[in-house]
């Protein structure tokens, strides 16, 4: 059973093999990069760290969508995908017993509030930015106002600065709401353990000529454009932003919605599916960007796509 990093640690290997092949008439170097850490971890802040990604020129990622016709390449210029961050808030009061709440303050009266008006934010004073609210934990002691109630999420924006704005407006949030009802309110981000993801962004550039090198190889299509369009507010994150801010670089998607087969299912569900035939495809997407990048030319490509075989024998 595939699951979608499969899918994503396949393309490039069937991208090894046509290079491979082609290695003596290659005008310059290609390196594979899988996804080590995606999920949560930034490890592509680690790979440029170690320094592995050194005077590379150009990047290309490509993630498998189950929103668009299986076999599409999609993309879109500039902002492609969101930032992403996390926060943790702990509100803290004199807790007692339920039947003198007069004699005591209540954190959970305090984190419901600071709630709402964090809802507020994204309602009034916020565009596509969505904080959200992840889970609400209080001490599991009945009869009893807790001492500590925590709660947590995410929020997500298009630029930089739209995320510095959002993380400060959720601290001032969470400790005035906090003093309101005589408590004690604090946010941690989490920066050290779960680094933020800035946006991705693509290099205009590069995301034409990929563009360019797409069409030829599987053909114009009349929904280019249209399939495009479903990410101008997508708020999914990928560490592949990265990479997006140290060179030039494109992310591109490539459906794997078949009807037939029931591969229309979000991609970290359980019951996730993949049309495999689009694997050939993502990986002479690959190798026709890396090949038409060196030689500054589109050439006929298409002959690649049958040429990966990916049954075990």
């Amino acid at each position: 059973m595939f699951n979608f990093h499969d899918a994503h640690a396949t393309m490039p290997l069937g991208a090894a093999k046509l290079l491979h092949e082609r290695r003596h008439k290659l005008k310059g170097t290609v390196k594979l990069v899988f996804q080590p850490a995606e999920e949560g971890k930034a490890g592509a802040f680690h790979v440029l760290k170690e320094g592995a990604l050194d005077n590379v020129q150009g990047f290309l990622g490509l993630h498998v969508s189950p929103h668009i016709p299986a076999a599409t390449i999609a993309s879109r210029p500039a902002p492609m995908l969101a930032s992403s961050g996390r926060f943790l808030v702990t509100i803290r009061a004199k807790g007692g017993h339920a039947a003198f709440p007069h004699l005591n303050k209540d954190p959970v009266l305090a984190a419901s509030m600071a709630i709402i008006v964090l809802q507020q934010i994204i309602q009034r004073e916020t565009d596509p930015l969505q904080p959200k609210l992840g889970f609400v934990e209080r001490n599991h002691t009945g009869n009893l106002i807790p001492e500590k109630v925590e709660f947590g999420g995410t929020f997500r924006s298009f630029t930089a600065q739209e995320q510095s704005y959002i993380q400060k407006r959720i601290r001032e949030v969470i400790e005035m709401q906090a003093v309101v009802y005589g408590c004690s309110g604090t946010v941690d981000f989490m920066e050290d353990r779960m680094m933020p993801y800035p946006p991705t962004v693509n290099d205009e550039a590069l995301y034409e000529h990929n563009k360019r090198v797409g069409e030829a190889l599987l053909g114009r299509s009349s929904t280019w454009e249209a399939q495009c369009e479903v990410f101008s507010v997508y708020i999914a994150a990928e560490d592949f932003s990265f990479y997006t801010q140290k060179m030039a670089a494109s992310f591109f998607v490539i459906g794997i919605y078949n009807e037939t087969m029931n591969s229309g299912t979000q991609t970290h569900s359980p019951y996730f599916v993949l049309d495999e035939e689009v694997l050939p495809i993502g990986a002479a997407f690959y190798a026709a960007v890396a090949i038409s990048y060196f030689d500054s030319q589109l050439p006929l490509l298409n002959k690649m796509i049958p040429e990966v075989n990916f049954t075990s024998t």
